[in-house]
């Protein structure tokens, strides 16, 4: 079952969370049942898109020996290396041609989970009088979560679509939502 999806206004933003194919079945580290997220992001960016409301899709977009890497004595293994197939998006998400990407894990010092994380997207969004924000994407107990963690921090309305994001473990996922929760941020139930 969808949830409803509310009325998109003025100063609503939808943002993507790396929904690329390396994070999909069969991709270098895929989350679980991570492609479902797909049909439900496409039917709201159609939404979005025909109320007006402008659609940021973030990326991991890490160089071949990104820090978070295992190699590098990172937690993960190699995964969205720059200009690779697996750092594209799925190949089913209706990505608008208008949308805007959001680069981040650039850095060969440091990982930028969130898409706030020194992409200076906190401070464009402000200046063009967005308020509410509506998440979805992958992973929930890890992108997803920092995303909404600094989008509260830096004042957004934050509201996660749980339909569309999956997270790394079911326990993780447990207890970002519970963050996000205590956070402020709005869950959008089934």
């Amino acid at each position: 079952m969808t949830a409803k999806i509310p009325s998109f206004k003025t100063g609503d933003l939808l943002l993507v969370i790396d929904v690329q194919k390396d994070f999909c079945p069969g991709g270098a580290l895929p989350i679980e049942k991570g492609d479902e997220v797909v049909p439900v992001l496409n039917t709201w960016m159609r939404t979005a898109r025909d109320a007006g409301a402008p659609v940021y899709l973030s990326r991991d977009w890490h160089p071949k020996h990104h820090m978070s890497f295992e190699q590098q004595g990172g937690k993960w293994p190699p995964h969205c290396v720059q200009d690779t197939d697996g750092a594209r998006f799925h190949p089913h998400l209706e990505t608008p041609l208008d949308a805007e990407i959001v680069t981040k894990g650039t850095r060969f010092d440091q990982d930028q989970n969130s898409a706030f994380d020194q992409t200076g997207l906190a401070n464009w969004l402000h200046q063009h009088h967005i308020k509410r924000i509506f998440v979805g994407g992958l992973a929930q107990d890890v992108c997803v979560l920092a995303t909404v963690l600094d989008g509260r921090k830096a004042g957004f309305e934050m509201q996660l679509i749980e339909e569309a994001t999956r997270p790394v473990t079911s326990e993780g996922g447990q207890k970002a939502i519970e963050d996000m929760r205590e956070a402020g941020a709005k869950i959008l139930k089934r």
